[in-house]
């Protein structure tokens, strides 16, 4: 189980002072959630997953994992107890093929078979004989990185994954493969799933939503409850006030 305690987030001002992106966040993820994380553009969605990640160090409040304080953990302390991010814009690997990268995510101690490997390439839509041998490096279009990306996230198979924006630069029969990836994570396993997520699609298929605006929590609640507002228009929408 992931809280979040009175979580905020402080950088420099363009003039002076401080400008708070988080404010104040309060929010528990329990074991097997999957949960949206939705709200406007510069709301502090995806700042809120680097704090989560230990990308980002928050100015206040705490992090627990399993009742466990990780605030002051890093990112590899983070990934070695169980938590796993894809980024929104994936890293490049200059001399790394795909199959290792893949092999690496799942640990040193499990020996990942090129069959596996090819497996998880194919579940994200991607033609596994033509990417396995591939570098990760600037030869890769955006979308293929971030599939690659996301093969090795599910490779881990962690209590916790964190996906930014995983929609991002991917074709539509590809985002239909992550829907049913999505789904299959959820419904086969007992791990959970934070999605930051702007895809109608998506919030669909999660069990609760989150809003994001202004830094701070504007709802919280069932994917039935907090959908139809959302859907009643962005702009006009009440939690984006």
């Amino acid at each position: 189980m992931l809280e979040l305690k009175n979580l905020c987030f402080q950088v420099p001002g363009e003039d002076t002072g401080e400008k708070e992106i988080i404010k104040n966040i309060n929010l528990t993820f329990k074991e097997h959630s999957f949960t949206v994380i939705t709200g406007p553009n510069g709301g502090g969605k995806s700042t809120l997953a680097r704090l989560i990640m230990g990308i980002e160090r928050p100015t206040a409040g705490r992090i627990l994992w399993n009742g466990t304080d990780i605030t002051e953990k890093n990112i590899t302390e983070r990934a070695n107890l169980g938590i796993s991010f894809a980024f929104q814009q994936p890293v490049r690997f200059k001399g790394i093929k795909v199959k290792d990268l893949i092999s690496l995510s799942t640990g040193a101690d499990k020996k990942l078979s090129i069959a596996a490997a090819c497996d998880y390439l194919s579940k994200v839509g991607l033609c596994a004989r033509d990417y396995i041998d591939r570098e990760v490096d600037a030869s890769l279009s955006g979308g293929e990185l971030k599939r690659i990306e996301i093969a090795s996230v599910i490779a881990r198979n962690t209590p916790l994954s964190v996906f930014d924006e995983p929609e991002a630069g991917i074709d539509l029969w590809s985002f239909n493969n992550l829907i049913k990836v999505f789904e299959e994570l959820h419904d086969t396993s007992s791990n959970s799933l934070i999605i930051i997520s702007h895809q109608e699609r998506i919030l669909n298929i999660a069990d609760e939503i989150v809003v994001i605006a202004n830094g701070c929590v504007k709802a919280k609640g069932a994917r039935e409850e907090i959908l139809p507002e959302l859907l009643s228009g962005t702009e006009s929408c009440k939690y984006y006030q």
